[in-house]
């Protein structure tokens, strides 16, 4: 096959690439020589999804016949708010000081972030990570026998959490 189109390279028999100017000067052009195709214009950004803009321009005009008549479209429709959400809602319009509570909600994630840096510091370190990891061993044992095998120790223990969760609570 011989070379007719007008593109610059072209790839011979031997997979390499050949430039079509230089085979037209020179005189022993070899007739292996096939051209690459050209590759088709990039596609213009309105053409690329005229679909969405067409179904979101149905959704807005479905929108504004309903609020005409005077029907609440399906997607403005009210919707129940989850249980969780309402409590948070109600406990935050209950706190006076919002400037503060919001420092201190950014103070704690600011330390947590600083806190997860210096653990990921201290991982990275030869012998401390293995040291570290026997400690919190060795204490949560000495921890379970000390508060929870035996059952006096272990009573004293749930009354010492329930006073505590009692202090921070409240008595309600």
């Amino acid at each position: 096959m011989a070379s007719t189109s007008s593109s610059a390279l072209t790839i011979s028999s031997s997979s390499s690439l050949v430039d079509t100017k230089a085979l037209r000067q020179s005189a022993g052009a070899s007739s292996q020589c096939v051209s690459l195709p050209t590759l088709p214009p990039p596609p213009v950004q309105s053409q690329k999804r005229p679909w969405k803009s067409t179904a979101y321009c149905r959704k807005i005009a479905r929108n504004v016949i309903a609020m005409a008549t005077g029907e609440a479209p399906a997607e403005v429709a009210t919707v129940e708010t989850p249980e969780i959400v309402k409590t948070i809602q109600e406990a935050w319009d209950k706190v006076e000081d919002k400037y503060a509570v919001s420092s201190l909600a950014v103070a704690g994630v600011v330390a947590l972030w600083g806190s997860t840096g210096l653990i990921s510091a201290i991982d990275r370190l030869p012998l401390i990570p293995g040291v570290l990891e026997l400690v919190g061993i060795g204490y949560s044992g000495w921890f379970a026998y000390k508060n929870l095998v035996f059952q006096p120790d272990r009573e004293v223990f749930i009354q010492k959490i329930k006073d505590t969760y009692k202090e921070i609570i409240g008595s309600s």
